[in-house]
């Protein structure tokens, strides 16, 4: 067993550390035990455990559909309605919102998000949506689609972000009406991938977009890699950067995304892409197995970036 393989089991027995989302019923159904890591370099793939296992991207698309607003208004556009200024308040927090009228503090939050979604090109829903797949389509190479279950469970038990919404409304950060930005950033979040899928993501950020076709602004790639790292990781971004030191996306479904600019991991070497699935989450809502992985992945190949 090489080390790559050993850093591996001791994190998936991490799994029982943590909990599935219970928050949205569809995340709710899922196998707590499930762990699966890819890592991507220019001519080799690796493959750890469960990685036929297809989930939803939850809130690892926020980094994209940012770009996607981004790199279609420009920065300067995008910061009259959303900022680029961490918080250490939870995700779905909506106390600044309503107390001082603030505009969202960034797109990882799901007020930002939110916001973010209404402000992306296209006239309708499905226009707004089709965006952002047809940008990650272009970067993993293949087709996406909704995963309707987990859409229909987020929106029926979507309340607190309804309430964010109407309250962004009233502010005046919304380009569209609540229940379009709503279903949009619903939709977004329920895209199904598997984890190789979220490897070719990180990649991409990797390579600052160069092993894939100009699809984005490199200005827009280096904000997001720079919101990776101050507010991927929820409200535990400062330690994961502390302590990790890559640009990370995380998702309730489990998901994590990491980029490695210039590492070498066994017989991977430069750019690296790593994708992570594990289910089972903590309280701030990060994988506890994908957390563990990459603390001793990081550590042990020497790959802390800041």
């Amino acid at each position: 067993m090489n080390k790559l393989q050993m850093i591996y089991e001791q994190a998936k027995q991490r799994t029982a550390n943590g909990q599935v989302a219970s928050y949205i019923p569809a995340l709710a159904a899922a196998n707590g035990d499930l762990f699966a890591v890819s890592l991507l370099s220019a001519e080799h793939e690796i493959e750890l455990g469960d990685c036929t296992e297809t989930f939803t991207l939850q809130s690892v698309v926020k980094v994209i559909s940012f770009m996607v607003a981004a790199n279609y208004h420009g920065i300067e556009e995008i910061m009259h309605y959303v900022d680029v200024e961490p918080t250490g308040d939870s995700f779905n927090s909506i106390v600044r919102l309503e107390s001082h009228n603030n505009k969202p503090f960034n797109p990882m939050i799901n007020a930002g998000a939110i916001t973010i979604a209404s402000l992306l090109p296209g006239e309708t829903m499905f226009e707004k949506v089709k965006s952002v797949t047809t940008f990650l389509e272009q970067i993993i190479g293949k087709k996406v689609h909704i995963n309707n279950e987990v859409y229909f469970s987020e929106y029926q038990s979507a309340d607190y972000n309804r309430a964010i919404a109407y309250i962004l409304q009233a502010n005046g950060f919304l380009k569209s009406d609540v229940e379009e930005a709503l279903q949009v950033y619903l939709q977004l979040c329920s895209i199904s991938v598997d984890v190789s899928d979220l490897a070719k993501l990180a990649f991409y950020f990797a390579t600052n977009g160069k092993e894939s076709e100009a699809i984005c602004n490199k200005g827009v790639i280096n904000i997001a890699k720079a919101l990776m790292i101050t507010c991927g990781m929820y409200n535990a971004s400062g330690k994961f950067a502390a302590f990790i030191g890559l640009p990370a996306k995380s998702g309730v479904s489990g998901a994590i995304i990491a980029v490695v600019r210039n590492g070498e991991i066994e017989q991977l070497q430069g750019p690296i892409g790593i994708g992570i699935y594990g289910p089972a989450i903590d309280q701030v809502g990060n994988s506890v197995a994908g957390i563990e992985f990459l603390m001793h992945l990081s550590k042990e190949y020497d790959l802390f970036c800041l």
